[in-house]
């Protein structure tokens, strides 16, 4: 899945909403990836989030956004590790205990 989808799965955003907001001149799409911070694309998700709630107010925005990331960072860096979750907590600087409580609330075994 291109990376500028994935960013748009953090905060479930129907892809036919992307094309009415304003993007601020990035064109995430036609830009080489490495060359796009993280967080170009996690803001154009929430620019799009906002977009799509036209006005209504957003509640436990922060939240959602923690969990849709630390959820696919957790399995990333849990796939990386060959599933060792000492040397996965080690490469995301949390305590091994740390990392199982995580992993426990987002039902990754």
């Amino acid at each position: 899945m291109e990376t500028s989808k994935k960013c748009a799965v953090i905060v479930s955003l129907d892809r036919r909403d992307a094309d009415s907001v304003d993007r601020r001149d990035i064109n995430l799409e036609r830009r080489n990836p490495s060359s796009i911070p993280l967080s170009a694309y996690i803001r154009q998700a929430i620019d799009l989030y906002f977009a799509q709630l036209k006005g209504h107010d957003a509640a436990g925005l922060h939240a959602m956004v923690i969990s849709e990331v630390e959820k696919p960072l957790l399995e990333a860096a849990l796939e990386h590790s060959g599933y060792n979750q000492t040397k996965a907590a080690k490469a995301l600087g949390l305590s091994r205990s740390t990392l199982r409580k995580k992993l426990d609330q987002y039902g990754i075994s």
